[in-house]
């Protein structure tokens, strides 16, 4: 693994123009605008209930779900627009108030983060529907978004596992950095269906109870819907909050194709990776949003990884219990969390956790902690063995 000053000398990070978060939303059954959110998360609400629902599950489950009525468009619009789709475009539309940001310019891209996007159109059939049989395709989701919204620009999709969100997040910011837009939306959904639940229940990893992220008695995952969006921009005049995406990395522990890295190793390289490019130490870390499954080995994977970096006093949150894990959306959804923390400087407790329950001691958030906060460590990993990090900080 190159030192860090090697890195230095092929990357000189410094000399990149900086990366503000301008804008962001969340849509969740919690509310429809980050504020919303926030506030409920700072009173302990959880969207996550029992859930009884024939059309998903033959046999109760935890979820974090919309009602199934709930419009996110008007009457008008939702005709022609998936739910997938319309979560999406609502977010979007929630951002763009107040950014200053032109998302029909040239200069602003669009990237959409999902892991299964309209995947439920295949249960109930497209009736020979060639429209539908193409909205399976994510890239006709993303054009219809960008054409929502009359953005000319090719839009890009992400679909990496679970690392899907923060890897839109840098991939937006690298792009801002190579000078090819200078505003990027990056927005992110996911939808649960029967195809979706099931393929977790098949792994035997979703949890009949609300789930505990690194408690000794977590029994695994539950699942969530929603959308969240981030637009970043070099352009400073409307960077009213002074946070920047300082540095991110991704990497790969080719270990297993559901099962995580058994050491840690892997995660703990795009953290390192991530910390260098934000030209700070690991001391700087205020604090961590992990990915927090409340699976075994997601949980003790990511333990070993912050004991790794040498962070295992640094106050670590999980938001699963709050949002469920909400796949393509969780980076997104969990990052922008992130950036009210460091905005109002309050780090949330994780919800369900009473006792330790990995191997490696890590200081996870029981209660609402208030201070100084500059530097936020984001983690993320995924089936196929993606693992991703991003330093969001505050000037």
């Amino acid at each position: 693994m190159p030192s860090g000053n090697y890195s230095r000398r092929w990357f000189n990070y410094r000399d990149m123009a900086e990366v503000f978060v301008v804008s962001d939303n969340i849509v969740s059954p919690l509310g429809t605008t980050t504020a919303g959110n926030f506030s409920c998360l700072k009173n302990a609400v959880s969207g996550v209930k029992s859930q009884v629902d024939p059309d998903l599950s033959c046999e109760p489950f935890c979820a974090s779900l919309f009602n199934k009525n709930q419009q996110f468009l008007s009457a008008g619009e939702n005709v022609t627009y998936t739910k997938f789709e319309q979560l999406l475009i609502s977010s979007i539309n929630y951002a763009l108030q107040n950014s200053g940001v032109d998302i029909a310019d040239e200069k602003t891209g669009i990237i959409i983060s999902t892991t299964k996007g309209n995947i439920g159109l295949l249960e109930n059939g497209t009736a020979g529907d060639p429209d539908l049989t193409k909205r399976i395709a994510l890239h006709t989701s993303a054009e219809l978004v960008a054409a929502y919204f009359n953005n000319t620009n090719q839009p890009l999709i992400l679909s990496n596992a679970c690392i899907s969100g923060l890897l839109a997040i840098l991939t937006g910011k690298r792009l801002i950095e190579s000078g090819r837009y200078e505003n990027v939306v990056v927005a992110g959904a996911d939808v649960i269906s029967k195809f979706v639940l099931s393929g977790f229940q098949s792994f035997q990893a979703v949890s009949n109870e609300p789930c505990k992220p690194f408690d000794a008695s977590r029994k695994g995952i539950n699942l969530g819907e929603g959308a969240a969006t981030i637009i970043l921009s070099s352009n400073k005049k409307i960077a009213k909050d002074g946070i920047t995406i300082a540095g991110g990395s991704v990497s790969n522990d080719a270990n297993h194709i559901s099962g995580p890295s058994r050491t840690g190793e892997e995660l703990y390289q795009a953290i390192r990776s991530a910390i260098i490019e934000a030209n700070i130490s690991s001391k700087d870390i205020d604090f961590i949003s992990a990915h927090g499954t409340a699976t075994i080995y997601n949980d003790e994977m990511e333990a070993k990884a912050i004991n790794l970096a040498g962070m295992s006093t640094i106050p670590v949150n999980s938001l699963k219990g709050y949002y469920g894990h909400t796949l393509g959306a969780a980076g997104l959804i969990e990052s922008v969390i992130s950036v009210q923390s460091l905005k109002t400087g309050m780090i949330l407790p994780s919800l369900g956790f009473s006792t330790p329950g990995v191997t490696k001691p890590i200081n996870i958030c029981s209660t609402l902690l208030s201070g100084a906060i500059y530097n936020c460590l984001k983690t993320a990993s995924g089936f196929g063995g993606c693992n991703a990090a991003l330093v969001i900080s505050k000037n």
